[in-house]
């Protein structure tokens, strides 16, 4: 794929420089791109398509960079996560990934057992950020999370990248319209989602999906009477929640605490 890139771009006649500037990248990433030392996000793609005139060569790559960049049981999920009409999960351990930050989503790879190399890192955070496209997609899907409240007390990576991470959310939530979060209070004893965490989606065209990952990896699930149950509870969940004011409340209230 790098090689495919240079090739295009040679042939519309950039140097290098010139063709980072054309893209708004930096010179060296664009060499690391034309190398394979990094994964060319799906947006530097188009751009380059449209920059070097490839006649579909390198929009058509797009669907290799997907398949390099989320394990085969997440590939699907991501992609269809583009066009969804309506995201929703219940998260129990972790800031949802749309909304995670950089340093958050950098914490969290840098954790995982066994652990991931640098270049596998900086691989999974990209992926992890160029999936938040979706937030500003026109038209936005609708989004729902309901987030326990002992994630926003976990100081993943520092107490300092929790609080940007709190700041964010706060931030997506008066930015987006689209975009709902509960948080699910410590207090109450018991609720729908103590079964775990789950992921819903329903896509453009009406189709329910689950995903639900563990410590064994995650599966996608598409049966409908397994995904409407799935549905159902989330709807139980929502309602035992905080309202989205309260749990707005709370949000700030953790961060006055760090």
């Amino acid at each position: 794929m790098g090689e495919l890139i240079r090739i295009h771009r040679v042939r519309a006649g950039h140097t290098q420089k010139a063709a980072a500037d054309v893209l708004l990248i930096s010179e060296s990433l664009m060499g690391a791109v034309e190398r394979a030392e990094r994964i060319p996000s799906r947006d530097l793609l188009m751009d380059a398509e449209r920059a070097f005139a490839a006649d579909g060569a390198l929009e058509a790559c797009c669907d290799l960079v997907d398949e390099e960049k989320y394990p085969p049981k997440f590939l699907d999920w991501a992609r269809l996560e583009r066009l969804a009409r309506v995201i929703s999960a219940y998260e129990a351990m972790l800031i949802p990934g749309l909304l995670q930050t950089e340093a958050y989503a950098n914490a969290l790879f840098r954790s995982h057992v066994p652990a991931y190399s640098e270049a596998e890192i900086v691989r999974l955070v990209e992926a992890r950020l160029e999936r938040q496209a979706v937030l500003t997609r026109k038209p936005p899907p609708r989004i729902g999370y309901v987030i326990e409240e002992s994630v926003l007390d976990r100081p993943l990576g520092a107490p300092e990248v929790l609080k940007e991470q709190l700041l964010h959310v706060l931030d997506c939530i008066e930015r987006f319209n689209h975009l709902t979060v509960q948080v699910m209070p410590s207090s109450q004893h018991t609720h729908a989602g103590l079964m775990g965490p789950m992921q819903l989606m329903s896509t453009a065209d009406g189709r329910n999906l689950l995903y639900v990952e563990g410590q064994g990896g995650g599966r996608l699930i598409s049966k409908p009477e397994q995904v409407s149950d799935q549905l159902d509870l989330f709807g139980i969940l929502r309602a035992q929640a905080l309202n989205p004011w309260k749990s707005a409340e709370i949000i700030e209230t953790k961060v006055r605490q760090l």
